[in-house]
């Protein structure tokens, strides 16, 4: 123990509980060469004391430290976006059901099927185009099309939440259209296809990659996105039969790997916030649904 002498010429000039935030203080002092003592009271109860003629110059060390670091570490910053209309994935998977009541399952003769089901062939060597969005809207059968309403509802709900509704809509219906081209080319003639699944992995791609290029701090995305990474590898890898896509899947998964990177352009931002730009891009997405069912039913 000190003498009495030497504890009468000190002063207190903290009271601290936190052992972390007395080492801070011991550091703040030490490299301001101002000789200090501890005193322990308690396991929590800690005191500090330094020389009289030393106590105006330590309290302005300490009050200097603690209101430089009054904010540190920074939070980090919280997405608060939150879509105008939050049931889109909802109208999106209606419209699948929809149009599964009119077409049915796939037939060779089926009406539907003839008219809008993803045929390499015709597009290529009659620019049928519209084969590459109209075959999203078909399903191969009532398996097929549950899966895809599931697991599809379940990530398109964290997808609009992320890019917003009218955006959302326009970047999957380009990547997935992208995805059913190469996969067409990459096949060649004589390959036949439907189904909602090659958008499915483009929005899987996509999220992966926005989640990084975002860094969002949304428990709910970085929870379940484990859940959804294993949900994509496990029907990439594990689907099988002559009505699964392989080509279209992969193909949709990496397109949208690469589309996510929307999120990184400047005017991102200001488009997502933006109703009426959300609204024209959501406007546009589904007029060319229609267009493309209208050109497939007229061609």
């Amino acid at each position: 123990m000190d003498p009495p002498s030497a504890q009468a010429s000190e002063s207190l000039i903290a009271r601290v509980s936190d052992p972390n935030l007395l080492n801070t203080y011991s550091l703040v002092l030490s490299a301001a060469d101002i000789t200090h003592r501890i005193q322990y009271l308690s396991a929590h109860n800690i005191e500090i004391y330094v020389a009289v003629r030393q106590q105006e110059r330590a309290l302005y060390e300490i009050a200097a430290y603690d209101r430089e670091n009054r904010d540190w570490p920074p939070k980090p910053e919280q997405d608060s976006f939150i879509p105008t209309f939050r049931a889109m994935s909802t109208v999106v998977i209606g419209c699948l059901v929809f149009m599964y009541g009119l077409s049915g399952e796939w037939h060779l003769k089926s009406f539907w099927f003839q008219k809008g089901a993803g045929d390499s062939s015709a597009i290529i060597n009659n620019l049928e185009l519209y084969r590459l969005v109209t075959p999203l809207t078909l399903h191969a059968d009532i398996v097929h099309l549950m899966g895809n309403c599931f697991l599809g509802g379940f990530l398109l709900h964290f997808f609009f939440h992320l890019t917003g509704n009218g955006i959302g809509l326009f970047t999957m219906l380009i990547t997935a259209t992208v995805a059913n081209l190469i996969n067409v080319l990459v096949h060649g003639q004589g390959h036949m296809f439907v189904g909602f699944s090659t958008a499915i992995f483009s929005v899987i791609g996509m999220l992966c990659t926005i989640s990084f290029a975002m860094q969002t701090k949304r428990l709910s995305l970085h929870f379940f996105m484990p859940i959804m990474s294993g949900l994509a590898l496990l029907a990439f890898l594990g689907s099988s039969g002559e009505r699964t896509d392989l080509g279209a899947h992969l193909f949709g998964l990496l397109c949208g790997l690469i589309c996510g990177n929307v999120v990184r352009l400047p005017l991102f931002m200001t488009l997502r916030s933006s109703f009426a730009a959300q609204t024209l891009f959501g406007i546009v997405s589904f007029a060319f649904f229609f267009i493309c069912w209208i050109s497939a039913l007229h061609g």
